[in-house]
């Protein structure tokens, strides 16, 4: 059985045991923080939601190695979760702040026509939107387009103009 020193210090001379306990416990701080986070954390994707994730893994893989103690690489954790909370919470409330952290969204095609400033300024070519279009079936071609916007999370919605009835 390992030490508690083992268990809590950093080393990098751990049993698998060790190793194995120090993945338990995290593991289950990490369900306990997720659940803390909420579930925009991963349902959102965006850059915002996108940092928690990154570096919660980033975080909580050194307590599980022993490249970190177990106790304050387990408080940074809970630390940055209560921050993307509290930033969730804030966001929620204001309008601008969201806009700030998330961006706003871009109308790249209205009516069948590109607008060139605002795919620029949303990093997206036109090889972009023909994958876009090829992703929306139903034989869309950019004639047919009438709204494609970039959305928040870097997704690009597209809605199709209505059909003439004969």
């Amino acid at each position: 059985m390992p030490h508690l020193n083992d268990l809590i210090l950093a080393s990098d001379q751990l049993s698998p045991l060790t190793m194995a306990l120090r993945a338990l416990i995290v593991f289950f701080c990490t369900l306990i923080f997720l659940r803390i986070a909420g579930r925009r954390s991963f349902g959102q994707r965006s850059a915002f939601d996108l940092c928690i994730t990154v570096l919660l893994g980033a975080i909580l893989s050194r307590a599980i190695v022993g490249a970190s103690p177990l106790l304050p690489t387990l408080a940074a954790g809970a630390v940055l979760v209560l921050s993307h909370r509290l930033l969730g919470i804030l966001i929620t409330r204001n309008n601008w702040l969201d806009d700030l952290v998330s961006g706003p969204e871009r109308l790249l095609v209205e009516d069948g026509r590109i607008n060139t400033h605002q795919m620029r300024a949303g990093l997206i070519s036109e090889r972009d939107l023909v994958v876009a279009l090829r992703k929306k079936g139903d034989g869309a071609t950019l004639a047919r387009v009438a709204r494609a916007v970039l959305e928040r999370n870097g997704e690009i919605t597209i809605t199709l103009q209505a059909e003439a009835v004969s």
